[in-house]
């Protein structure tokens, strides 16, 4: 597996974000790719986490907080466990649908301070700042089980 490199921006913050966590994403995605549809199920640890569960996990990340909570769209929220009919096609290509559409929500706001239409948890709607934050901390976690998990099935390294 070739090790990329960690995005070098010099820009505003919410472009450093956004390739941060791009560079995540794709970490994710290319740690899924390349397996059997077994070897991509495989858990090789205790909780059962498997590649394709941490994908299937992020879709419905991602939708939650950009769709359903910072736009307040009125979207299905998927269910973040593996179903039986999950593929690793099917769960990849509703992850990448997922990013398309949360980057075309991050498009359209050029105010990190503007907040969620929904609120989550707490008394306030929280802001994009602190959405982009979080997804970059929840991919990065992920990224790094990924990692661990893909060396385990079949010794690819590399991020």
């Amino acid at each position: 597996m070739t090790d990329h490199r960690t995005p070098f921006t010099i820009a505003d913050e919410k472009r450093t974000l956004r390739d941060f966590l791009d560079y995540l994403r794709d970490a994710i995605t290319r740690k899924a790719t390349g397996l059997t549809d077994d070897d991509v199920r495989r858990s090789t640890v205790p909780s059962g986490t498997s590649l394709l569960g941490l994908v299937k996990h992020l879709t419905y990340v991602e939708t939650m907080w950009f769709q359903w909570s910072f736009a307040g769209l009125d979207v299905d929220r998927p269910s973040g466990d593996l179903q039986s009919g999950d593929t690793a096609e099917s769960v990849l290509a509703a992850y990448r649908s997922a990013i398309k559409r949360s980057n075309e929500i991050l498009d359209h706001c050029g105010d990190l301070d503007q907040r969620c239409a929904r609120k989550v948890s707490v008394d306030e709607p929280l802001s994009l700042r602190w959405v982009l934050v979080h997804m970059v901390e929840e991919t990065a976690r992920h990224a790094g089980h990924a990692d661990i998990i893909r060396e385990q099935v079949d010794g690819s390294v590399g991020r």
